[in-house]
């Protein structure tokens, strides 16, 4: 039985809450796009996940919260606050919002938008 857009936006939160970085490698098709507005650069699937591996392990525990989403007829819509600890004891908070296009079950485009400013660092 196919997966609904929304069991698939809810199984990827799980991965990445879960420090599973071959679960968010199978959510993405082998060509996604992931584009963060903070950049405006396209990281391909293989850079990505690099990306969210190195940061849940700077990240942990890790939490979304006040999460929303929403379907879409081509994929759906995220919103959330990512929550965790760094450092031992501090701190992190980062609002974000998602766009993602489904083909075939898998992320073939993700576009996030986030405030840099509340980086750690920033």
């Amino acid at each position: 039985m196919p997966q609904s857009n929304l069991d698939i936006a809810r199984a990827f939160v799980a991965a990445i809450e879960a420090g599973d970085a071959d679960a968010v490698a199978a959510a993405y098709a082998d060509d996604a796009e992931i584009w963060h507005n903070t950049d405006g650069k396209i990281q391909t699937k293989a850079e990505n996940v690099a990306t969210i591996a190195g940061f849940v392990k700077f990240l942990n525990p890790r939490q979304y919260t006040e999460l929303r989403i929403t379907e879409t007829t081509d994929g759906y819509v995220q919103q959330h606050t990512l929550v965790g600890t760094y450092g031992g004891d501090k701190e992190f908070r980062l609002p974000a919002c998602l766009i993602v296009k489904l083909a075939d079950g898998k992320i073939v485009r993700l576009d996030e938008y986030f405030d840099s400013a509340t980086l750690p660092g920033r």
